[in-house]
This record gives C-alpha cells, sequence and structure tokens, in this order.
C-alpha cells in the first residue's frame, strides 16, 4: 500500500532539521520503503516540512516508519499526516 505522509515543520525549526538530515536520509536508505521524498519549501526557499510515499504493508507500518524517523525523533514536526495514496500517473 502507498501512503503519504506529510510534515509540517515547527517554526523556528531549520536548524533542527539541518541538524538531522543526513540521518533521516541515512534512515530513508536503510528502511527502503520510500518511494519519493523530498522537503516542502516556503515562499523564502527554506525548507519547512516533508513529503515522504511510503510502500509499506499497511498504516501500522506507516505509523511505525513515520515514528521513528530521525526528524520526528528530534521533535522536528508541528504535525504529520498519513494518508492512503492512490498512483495514478509516474
Amino acid at each position: 500500500m502507498l501512503v503519504a505522509l506529510f510534515a509540517h515543520d515547527k517554526d523556528g525549526a531549520l536548524q533542527t532539521r539541518k541538524d538531522n538530515r543526513q540521518a533521516h536520509l541515512d534512515y530513508i536508505e536503510a528502511t527502503g520503503v520510500v518511494t519519493q521524498a523530498g522537503p516542502l519549501m516556503d515562499a523564502a526557499g527554506e525548507m519547512c516540512g516533508s513529503l515522504v510515499i511510503l510502500d509499506v504493508a499497511d498504516m501500522d507500518a506507516a505509523r511505525n516508519w513515520a515514528d521513528n524517523d530521525p526528524y520526528a525523533q528530534a521533535g522536528l514536526f508541528e504535525s504529520v499526516t498519513l494518508t492512503e495514496w492512490k498512483r495514478v500517473i509516474g
């Protein structure tokens, strides 16, 4: 199942994002369930959140992945939403 993870950073948390970025990227590579991912950008062109497409067995696996992401562990996010997603194009 494909799941879209939308995460919005806490205000003023850009340095937390930068400090934990390599651990987040390493986690993505190690878990092998991310099919697409990238940062959300604010009007100034700075990273302010994440969009991650997960290919997982079920929503529990998606929640587990999200909870163990180094960004989440560092307290970066103001909010995280997980929504089942259906690929139509691409």
